[in-house]
């Protein structure tokens, strides 16, 4: 796990990494939303949280929302929900999944929705509902060993990897790394957490 940390004049940047594995593709220009994954049935109030900051004139949170796109229901057959979700990957340059008690555990869409970004090389953001900063045993199966930074679930630190980790992702998988990363205490504080 590589910790990404500020350096003493305030830029930001990352150690130097080892490579462990090499990943081919790059996403398409004209991408500029995030896609948002979650357990829409126990984890709905965060995605709307999240809605609400980026609404809000009082928070700096902005990204284009995939879920914007259309409509998938669950009342839809899973065949025509995925054709919808397909269509938000395929404006998506960002996937941040929000990992719950229970993300873990959901197959049928979520993990359908991370393997989807895993083959189309979107930088994936965990964000842990639970406080962690780092990986814990809440991680979904499918990115536990993939290139993912995880953070906690506050608006600054989101909107700090949102602004960052895409190239910082790409920078990475072009050397060929490979694991979970996450940003450092230092990070945190200077950022008021």
């Amino acid at each position: 796990m590589q910790v990404l940390a500020a350096d003493n004049k305030k830029r930001w940047q990352l150690p130097a990494l080892e490579s462990e594995s090499t990943g081919k593709g790059n996403l398409m220009s004209y991408r500029n939303k995030t896609y948002i994954a979650f357990d829409g049935d126990n984890d709905m109030h965060y995605y709307r949280l999240m809605t609400a900051w980026k609404a809000n004139d009082g928070f700096s949170l902005n990204f284009h929302n995939a879920h914007d796109l259309n409509s998938a229901r669950d009342s839809s057959q899973e065949e025509s929900i995925k054709r919808q979700l397909r269509e938000r990957f395929a404006n998506s340059m960002l996937l941040l999944v929000l990992i719950g008690q229970n993300t873990k555990y959901l197959t049928k869409f979520v993990s359908w929705e991370l393997e989807v970004a895993l083959r189309l090389n979107l930088p994936i953001i965990g964000v842990n509902l639970n406080g962690s900063r780092q990986i814990d045993d809440r991680c979904p199966p499918t990115i536990r060993d993939k290139l993912v930074v995880y953070t906690s679930f506050n608006h600054n630190i989101i909107e700090y990897a949102m602004n960052r980790w895409p190239d910082e992702f790409q920078r990475l998988r072009s050397a060929g790394a490979v694991g979970c990363r996450y940003y450092a205490d230092a990070v945190y504080r200077q950022l008021g957490l």
